[in-house]
């Protein structure tokens, strides 16, 4: 696996955790929205940042496409 699909898993991890979600639902709004791509394309910035600065730039991310 590489360090950008263990980023992932740890970017979801953190987020289904932090809006007590199950992992099913957590992965299936990540995949509505483009998260996944998302953090691939932004892995080099989003990596250095703790787990609470991520959920917040993923619910922003999420916010933006929603409307």
């Amino acid at each position: 696996m590489t360090e950008t699909a263990h980023f992932k898993v740890f970017c979801l991890e953190c987020y289904k955790n932090a809006h007590k979600m199950k992992g099913r639902d957590a992965f299936n709004l990540f995949k509505q929205y483009g998260v996944l791509e998302y953090i691939s394309s932004f892995y080099d910035v989003l990596h250095s940042f703790g787990h609470q600065y991520i959920v917040q730039d993923i619910d922003e991310f999420i916010a933006v496409r929603r409307r």
